[in-house]
């Protein structure tokens, strides 16, 4: 509720009118209930989250329009100061060889096979046999299109 009264001084209306985005923004305490949940949506992506789902503005109670990402971002910057990418967020975070998804137990040279080795941001940009490609104009269409895209 600190969040939405001072949503409410800064872009006027009421509290009220900005809980369900505050909420949103801290849902994430319920499956990790400290600090950590900040990294999930208190970052970049997390406010362009914020306004596909509740939509690039709100009208509040005193028939004003809000930009939904405002109010997101000033949530960000109340707790941490700043709004972090989210590479700042994961820097710190060792990449596990499960986050490449399951391997079969049969080895098929036609198939990405897992990299033994520790996988570093210069291994992502040089290294062919990891098979991930840093994100592109078609991927941000796929990913802004595809049937998990938020709807309006």
């Amino acid at each position: 509720m600190v969040h939405a009264r001072i949503s409410a001084k800064k872009f006027g209306g009421s509290p009220e009118d900005y809980l369900a985005i505050h909420d949103f923004m801290d849902c994430t305490k319920m499956a990790l209930p400290d600090v950590r949940h900040r990294m999930m949506l208190h970052n970049s992506v997390g406010c362009f989250i914020a306004e596909r789902v509740f939509g690039h503005t709100i009208i509040n109670s005193e028939n004003k329009t809000v930009h939904v990402r405002d109010v997101a971002e000033a949530h960000v910057i109340e707790d941490l100061g700043f709004i972090p990418t989210l590479e700042k967020c994961f820097s710190g975070m060792a990449i596990e060889q499960w986050m490449g998804g399951k391997v079969s137990k049969y080895k098929d040279e036609s198939k990405p096979q897992p990299v033994e080795e520790s996988i570093t941001k210069e291994t992502l940009e040089h290294d062919p046999r990891v098979g991930v490609s840093l994100i592109n104009a078609e991927t941000r269409r796929e990913m802004e299109s595809g049937p998990w895209a938020f709807q309006k």
